[in-house]
């Protein structure tokens, strides 16, 4: 019997060496996967104009605050937006979350603008939800009060 109990020990202590390992490191992984993540994204609102397909703040569908806007995700993170005379310039960046209740697997859309108030509402850490190389989908979990944005962009 005795025999029978330390074989299985071994057995156990076998399998379980072999499947676990002190030196895992999830985050070498995750940062490859972000950067990866974030060239994709950065190579596909780089081409080309975009248009939001949808905006919903918090409890609002806002959409058509940005209906006829064309954006251009430029060079040196300079975000524009215009529709006939209206031009609005802005910020954007695709980084990795930065913020301790995030997931660090989790890539954030950053834009950035002053103005018109409508526009402003853009402005924060977006955490990607989906991307392709023609739509980008978006989210944020407001501080405070804990409302949930969405906002979608998609490629003229």
């Amino acid at each position: 019997m005795k025999k029978i109990v330390s074989f299985s020990a071994a057995v156990f202590l076998l399998m379980v060496s072999l499947g676990c390992s002190d030196n895992d490191d999830t985050s070498n992984s995750s940062s490859s996967n972000n950067s990866q993540t974030i060239t994709a994204i950065r190579t596909a609102v780089s081409d080309g104009t975009w248009r939001i397909t949808y905006f919903y703040d918090t409890d609002t569908d806002e959409t058509a605050n940005f209906t006829g806007y064309n954006f251009t995700f430029g060079a040196s993170n300079v975000l524009t937006a215009i529709n006939g005379g209206n031009t609005y310039t802005g910020t954007w960046s695709v980084t990795d979350s930065n913020s301790n209740d995030d997931n660090p697997s989790d890539v954030h859309f950053n834009v950035g603008f002053t103005a018109p108030p409508n526009f402003q509402d853009l402005t924060d850490d977006w955490e990607v939800l989906e991307h392709t190389a023609t739509k980008i989908r978006l989210t944020d979990v407001s501080g405070g009060g804990g409302g949930t944005d969405f906002l979608t962009f998609e490629k003229n």
